[in-house]
Protein backbone atom coordinates (compact mmCIF):
# COMPACT_ATOMS: atom_id res chain seq x y z
CA UNK A 1 0.00 0.00 0.00
CA UNK A 2 1.18 3.53 -0.54
CA UNK A 3 2.45 5.96 1.48
CA UNK A 4 -0.62 8.78 1.75
CA UNK A 5 1.27 11.68 3.64
CA UNK A 6 1.60 14.28 1.37
CA UNK A 7 5.28 15.45 -0.08
CA UNK A 8 7.56 14.22 -2.25
CA UNK A 9 10.37 10.94 -0.41
CA UNK A 10 13.63 11.02 -2.13
CA UNK A 11 14.03 7.00 -3.61
CA UNK A 12 17.28 7.13 -5.59
CA UNK A 13 19.23 8.91 -7.47
CA UNK A 14 19.28 7.40 -11.18
CA UNK A 15 23.10 7.69 -11.22
CA UNK A 16 22.77 5.04 -8.11
CA UNK A 17 24.42 7.60 -5.81
CA UNK A 18 23.76 9.04 -2.98
CA UNK A 19 22.06 12.58 -2.72
CA UNK A 20 23.81 15.70 -2.88
CA UNK A 21 22.07 17.73 0.18
CA UNK A 22 23.02 21.52 0.23
CA UNK A 23 21.78 24.14 3.00
CA UNK A 24 20.37 26.97 0.87
CA UNK A 25 18.42 30.20 1.87
CA UNK A 26 15.25 30.80 2.30
CA UNK A 27 14.56 33.73 -0.41
CA UNK A 28 10.70 34.74 1.47
CA UNK A 29 9.42 34.85 5.05
CA UNK A 30 7.30 31.81 5.15
CA UNK A 31 7.33 28.06 6.08
CA UNK A 32 8.75 25.18 3.90
CA UNK A 33 7.44 21.65 5.16
CA UNK A 34 9.66 18.22 4.45
CA UNK A 35 8.62 16.68 1.18
CA UNK A 36 7.78 19.92 -0.26
CA UNK A 37 9.72 20.97 -4.05
CA UNK A 38 11.81 24.59 -4.10
CA UNK A 39 12.51 26.38 -6.45
CA UNK A 40 15.62 28.81 -7.18
CA UNK A 41 14.96 32.80 -7.69
CA UNK A 42 17.98 35.02 -7.17
CA UNK A 43 20.43 32.19 -5.42
CA UNK A 44 17.62 31.48 -3.08
CA UNK A 45 14.53 28.75 -2.63
CA UNK A 46 10.93 29.25 -2.05
CA UNK A 47 8.19 26.70 -2.33
CA UNK A 48 7.76 25.61 -6.08
CA UNK A 49 4.69 26.02 -8.21
CA UNK A 50 3.69 24.37 -11.48
CA UNK A 51 5.45 26.25 -14.05
CA UNK A 52 8.86 27.78 -12.19
CA UNK A 53 11.53 27.42 -14.35
CA UNK A 54 14.29 26.93 -11.63
CA UNK A 55 13.32 23.35 -9.38
CA UNK A 56 15.82 22.69 -7.28
CA UNK A 57 14.46 19.30 -5.49
CA UNK A 58 12.84 18.26 -2.33
CA UNK A 59 13.67 19.79 1.69
CA UNK A 60 14.67 18.05 4.04
CA UNK A 61 13.34 19.46 7.24
CA UNK A 62 10.19 21.46 7.97
CA UNK A 63 11.07 24.96 9.15
CA UNK A 64 9.96 28.81 9.66
CA UNK A 65 12.07 30.84 8.01
CA UNK A 66 12.90 34.53 7.16
CA UNK A 67 14.16 36.23 3.79
CA UNK A 68 17.49 36.10 2.92
CA UNK A 69 18.51 34.84 6.27
CA UNK A 70 17.06 31.22 7.13
CA UNK A 71 19.04 28.12 5.38
CA UNK A 72 17.49 24.43 4.77
CA UNK A 73 18.93 21.79 3.85
CA UNK A 74 17.68 20.23 0.20
CA UNK A 75 18.07 17.83 -2.24
CA UNK A 76 19.93 19.29 -5.47
CA UNK A 77 20.17 16.15 -7.53
CA UNK A 78 19.11 16.40 -11.27
CA UNK A 79 18.68 12.84 -11.46
CA UNK A 80 16.92 12.20 -7.90
CA UNK A 81 13.73 10.36 -8.19
CA UNK A 82 10.84 10.76 -5.55
CA UNK A 83 8.25 8.79 -4.64
CA UNK A 84 4.52 10.60 -4.10
CA UNK A 85 1.35 9.96 -3.19
CA UNK A 86 -1.34 10.02 -6.22
CA UNK A 87 -4.15 7.76 -6.80
CA UNK A 88 -4.03 7.64 -10.16
CA UNK A 89 -2.12 5.07 -11.88
CA UNK A 90 0.57 6.53 -14.05
CA UNK A 91 2.32 5.50 -17.03
CA UNK A 92 6.60 5.81 -17.04
CA UNK A 93 7.24 9.27 -19.08
CA UNK A 94 3.91 10.18 -18.32
CA UNK A 95 4.42 14.40 -17.67
CA UNK A 96 2.24 15.72 -14.28
CA UNK A 97 2.67 19.51 -12.68
CA UNK A 98 3.19 20.45 -9.17
CA UNK A 99 0.35 20.59 -6.62
CA UNK A 100 -0.63 22.05 -3.57
CA UNK A 101 0.72 23.97 -0.84
CA UNK A 102 3.52 23.77 2.05
CA UNK A 103 2.69 20.55 3.74
CA UNK A 104 0.31 19.11 0.98
CA UNK A 105 2.45 18.69 -2.34
CA UNK A 106 1.65 16.48 -4.87
CA UNK A 107 1.08 15.94 -7.98
CA UNK A 108 -1.46 16.98 -10.76
CA UNK A 109 -2.46 16.44 -14.83
CA UNK A 110 0.05 18.42 -16.90
CA UNK A 111 -0.01 21.02 -18.37
CA UNK A 112 3.01 22.23 -18.04
CA UNK A 113 5.06 19.69 -17.68
CA UNK A 114 6.81 20.04 -14.62
CA UNK A 115 7.43 16.80 -13.70
CA UNK A 116 8.47 12.97 -15.41
CA UNK A 117 7.10 9.85 -14.41
CA UNK A 118 10.08 7.40 -14.05
CA UNK A 119 8.20 3.63 -13.26
CA UNK A 120 4.77 2.48 -14.09
CA UNK A 121 2.37 2.31 -11.25
CA UNK A 122 -0.98 1.31 -9.88
CA UNK A 123 -3.91 3.68 -8.26
CA UNK A 124 -2.79 1.92 -4.70
CA UNK A 125 1.24 2.46 -5.66
CA UNK A 126 3.18 5.75 -4.71
CA UNK A 127 4.02 7.46 -8.25
CA UNK A 128 7.72 7.96 -9.25
CA UNK A 129 8.66 10.98 -10.29
CA UNK A 130 11.92 13.41 -11.45
CA UNK A 131 11.62 17.08 -12.17
CA UNK A 132 12.13 17.59 -15.78
CA UNK A 133 15.79 17.93 -16.95
CA UNK A 134 14.78 21.10 -18.49
CA UNK A 135 13.03 22.77 -15.39
CA UNK A 136 16.23 21.67 -13.04
CA UNK A 137 17.90 24.66 -12.27
CA UNK A 138 21.11 22.54 -13.30
CA UNK A 139 19.74 22.83 -16.72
Amino acid sequence: MADTSAGFRFRYRLSGGAPTIQTLTFKDTETLSKGDLVNLEGGEVDLAATNDSALVGAVLETKAGTDSTTTIMVITDQDAVYGVYDANARAIGATLDIAGTTGAMTVTTSSNADLIVVANSTAEEETLVRIVPAKHFLS
